[in-house]
């Protein structure tokens, strides 16, 4: 939108970049400590990346998807892997039976991920790939294959989530030990920082703190509790806060308590602003909180599944009112399958109806002033900063893990919410209350179980026909460095590119770091 152009209401009235009080003109966008967002113009500037998660089965069905979603109008991709990828098992692994393809796309190579962006131009696109435990192998095919591709990787662009300490406390796809896993990430960050500066380095995830059961405080306190933990192991590290923090982003959570969402958003910009500038961040850029935000999958249900529609566009409107810089919009019918494409396409639609018939995006940060919203973003804020308290005074938040505190108040949480439900206390439409009679769904979305057959006739072929000698020497040189201190990303790309699979780069890790 031009920066010039006149913005008015459907009655001529016209919209200001921005509404303030006389009294809190030091409170502004863009300026710390960014509680009210951190560009100065916010979506008049340029409006969120619309981002739809995406990943099945094959990369070549998944490669179809992703071009039917840029056709529909998506502008950045978002990655999701299976299990044997996520926790570092090739597809013909006796452990991958059963899970090949389910929930994720199966990437056991550099030409896995070959076919996956086939006739996409990495230079073109933002990708976010949610991969933890092997997030350096997946980055370094990505950067292997922008590389194949002639793209400049200090222009490429995109996230990778790399967040380890929430993977310990909420979802489970670790594979080393803390230590080595910190390590690999703090490697990450000092890579990029020099090869490939556009690169988000890690997306510090509440999303799955609160899929797990916690409340939106919880999720609030114990995502930025993780982010210190990764400011502090970079800064011991001997890595510039003001270079490496401008490439954290965060991953938040939407659920469908409006007020409580937008508010947490506000504080966590606040939060994270004063603690970068606690640990030395001078640069504004450093202090910023950046965010992509999905719509809370555990909030949909199999009932009455259009009713899910309604739930993201609320959750949805929430995220854009706390001023996120990306957003996932749920299918509504995730709670019975994969998502359909009828399914992802609505939840686009709903991203582009937000942003071009509803209006709040005229104006930056519109609740601002509310009574209501001002005392909701203090009280969040407060209540979010006993738990940092706590966790620092243990000794941060690999200590609190470790501890089994983290995860503990996140069991008591969820529990709690359960309770409500059974009860009745918590009402949610079309479970219990409001429930009707239903008829089975109709077309859901089945992975065949045959992929993994596929992959796995895949990944003999690719052995027989690579050069093994390049293969065995880069795992072997991979092997030594991680026995020692140096970086690591750069012998991993290494061997991606010898074709190397992904099961064999963590089998020499696993030798090395162990297992937890």
């Amino acid at each position: 939108m031009a920066a010039d152009k006149k913005i008015v209401t459907t009655s001529g009235i016209e919209i200001k970049e921005v509404y303030t009080e006389p009294s809190n003109m030091n409170e502004l966008p863009g300026a710390f400590p960014f509680t009210r967002g951190i560009q100065k113009d916010m979506y008049r500037g340029k409006p969120w990346t619309m981002r739809q998660y995406a990943g099945f089965s094959t990369a070549e069905e998944s490669n179809k998807r992703y071009h039917y979603l840029l056709s529909q109008g998506t502008n950045g991709l978002s990655v999701a892997f299976d299990l044997p990828t996520q926790i570092g098992y090739d597809s013909d692994h006796a452990l991958a039976e059963g899970e090949v393809g389910k929930v994720g796309v199966a990437i056991d190579s550099l030409k896995d991920m070959e076919i996956l962006f086939a006739g996409i131009e990495l230079k073109d696109i933002t990708t976010s790939m949610t991969i933890n435990a092997t997030a350096p192998v997946l980055l370094a095919m990505y950067i292997a294959l922008a590389k194949k591709q002639g793209a400049d990787l200090r222009q490429i662009s995109g996230t990778i989530q790399n967040d380890i300490l929430k993977e310990y406390a909420a979802r489970g796809t670790y594979i080393y030990p803390p230590a080595p896993s910190m390590r690999l990430i703090t490697d990450v960050f000092e890579y990029c920082s020099k090869e490939v500066p556009k690169w988000n380095t890690i997306s510090i995830s509440g999303y799955h703190i609160r899929e797990a059961g916690s409340t939106a405080v919880q999720e609030l306190a114990f995502t930025l509790a993780n982010g210190k933990a990764y400011l502090k192991a970079a800064l011991d590290k001997g890595l510039d806060i003001n270079v490496f923090a401008k490439r954290l982003s965060f991953f938040f959570n939407c659920h469908s308590n409006f007020f409580e969402e937008i508010a947490k958003f506000r504080a966590a910009r606040r939060m994270w602003a004063h603690i970068t500038q606690q640990l030395g961040a001078t640069d504004p850029g450093a202090q910023k909180l950046r965010f992509h935000t999905q719509t809370g999958g555990s909030t949909l249900t199999a009932q009455q599944p259009l009713n899910n529609i309604i739930r993201v566009s609320n959750q949805a409107m929430a995220a854009v009112l706390g001023g996120t810089q990306s957003l996932h919009t749920n299918g509504y019918d995730e709670a019975l399958s994969l998502p359909t494409e009828a399914a992802a396409k609505i939840a686009l639609r709903t991203q582009q109806i937000i942003a071009f018939e509803s209006g709040v995006t005229d104006t930056v940060d519109p609740l601002a002033g509310s009574y209501f919203i001002e005392a909701l973003t203090d009280e969040i804020e407060a209540a979010a900063q006993l738990y940092i308290d706590k966790i620092d005074a243990m000794g941060g938040a690999v200590k609190a893990i470790e501890q089994d505190y983290i995860q503990q108040e996140i069991a008591t949480s969820a529990y709690q919410y359960q309770q409500e439900i059974e009860t009745g206390e918590k009402v949610i439409v079309g479970v219990n209350r409001f429930a009707q009679q239903e008829e089975a769904p109709g077309s859901v979305f089945r992975v065949d179980d045959a992929i993994r057959k596929m992959q796995s006739e895949k990944i003999a072929e690719l052995k027989a026909t690579r050069n093994s000698e390049d293969v065995e020497k880069s795992l072997h040189l991979l092997g030594i460095a991680a026995a020692g201190t140096e970086n690591l990303i750069p012998f991993i790309v290494t061997s991606v590119e010898s074709y190397a699979t992904l099961g064999e780069i963590a089998d020499v890790l696993r030798g090395v770091f162990g297992e937890y």
